[in-house]
C-alpha cells in the first residue's frame, strides 16, 4: 500500500512555518497584498482544503490549489515559496 503524503502533511499543519523573507516572497508571488494578515495561516487553510492536490518529490511537498502551487520542505515543514500556476 502506498504512503499517504496528504495525511503526513495535513497531520503536521501545526508545524507549518516560514521565514520573514518567505512571507514577503509568498505575498509578492501570489499578489496577496495587505488583505491577508497571516500568510502561514492562509497557506495552512489552502493545504487543509479537500481540493488540495498534494504530491511529494524528494525533500519537498507541492500543494496545487486554486491556481497556485505552495512548496513545503518535507522535513522542517517550512513553506519555501508559493507561486501562481503557469
Amino acid at each position: 500500500m502506498g504512503f499517504d503524503y496528504k495525511n503526513e502533511l495535513t497531520e503536521n499543519l501545526d508545524k507549518l512555518h516560514t521565514t520573514p523573507m518567505g512571507v514577503e516572497r509568498i505575498r509578492r508571488n501570489l499578489s496577496l497584498g495587505t488583505d491577508v494578515d497571516d500568510v502561514v495561516t492562509w497557506c495552512r487553510t489552502k493545504i487543509d482544503s479537500a481540493k488540495a492536490n498534494i504530491t511529494r518529490q524528494g525533500k519537498n511537498w507541492y500543494v496545487k490549489i486554486a491556481g497556485c502551487i505552495i512548496t513545503v520542505n518535507a522535513y522542517s515543514y517550512t513553506i519555501i515559496t508559493a507561486h501562481k500556476e503557469k
